[in-house]
């Protein structure tokens, strides 16, 4: 059985470095200092959501029902991804996913009989502003 390699250092935390490379069929040996690659030191989590994005070939609602998760949940997911490869995310991003969050659950207390259709109107107008 092979195991994936860790991203991580157990002790401190710090990225750990391939030092030692092999040959399966010849049994050469190479040593130095090695990157591992940046998917690699990815949580199985975000590595998974990766691959269902990729053959999903980016269409967030291909996503949302392959993972039957809500659209709000997988731009959080892609947000966090882009984040953990040492990207930026715009501040604006996070706020609209979280807005996104708000409507969601607004529609969804409406559904349930929770609040008012007016209620529901002013909250929503309210996450516009």
């Amino acid at each position: 059985m092979q195991y994936n390699a860790p991203g991580k250092c157990p002790v401190c935390g710090e990225r750990l470095t391939i030092t030692k490379l092999s040959c399966h069929k010849c049994h050469t040996n190479i040593e130095g200092q090695f990157n591992p690659c940046e998917f690699c030191s990815l949580p199985k989590e975000d590595l998974h959501f990766l691959k269902t994005f990729i053959k999903c070939k980016g269409s967030i609602k291909e996503v949302e029902r392959e993972l039957g998760i809500s659209y709000p949940t997988v731009k959080g997911k892609l947000n966090n991804l882009i984040e953990a490869l040492g990207f930026h995310v715009q501040e604006e991003e996070i706020n609209d996913v979280e807005k996104s969050n708000d409507r969601e659950i607004i529609l969804a207390q409406l559904e349930n009989g929770e609040i008012t259709a007016a209620e529901a109107t002013k909250r929503l107008n309210e996450l516009k502003g």
